[in-house]
């Protein structure tokens, strides 16, 4: 399925706007987020190795630990 996107125009007929759904948008807010961050070398750096990480811990045993 494919994404509605909605178009607005004004009196003219002339598209000023788009109407996103949430989902995609949210998509897209992510997209632009990984990009930002992967211009810092220091960044990229850090989330590739957090990415890369296989241990860890359940979050059921952080929020015990927590106490939360």
């Amino acid at each position: 399925m494919s994404p509605q996107l909605q178009y607005v125009s004004d009196g003219e007929g002339q598209t000023v706007s788009v109407i996103v759904p949430i989902e995609l948008w949210r998509e897209i807010e992510s997209e632009l987020e990984t990009a930002y961050l992967l211009k810092s070398p220091a960044m990229k750096k850090r989330l590739l190795a957090a990415k890369a990480r296989t241990g860890g811990i359940p979050l059921e045993e952080a929020r015990a630990q927590l106490g939360i």
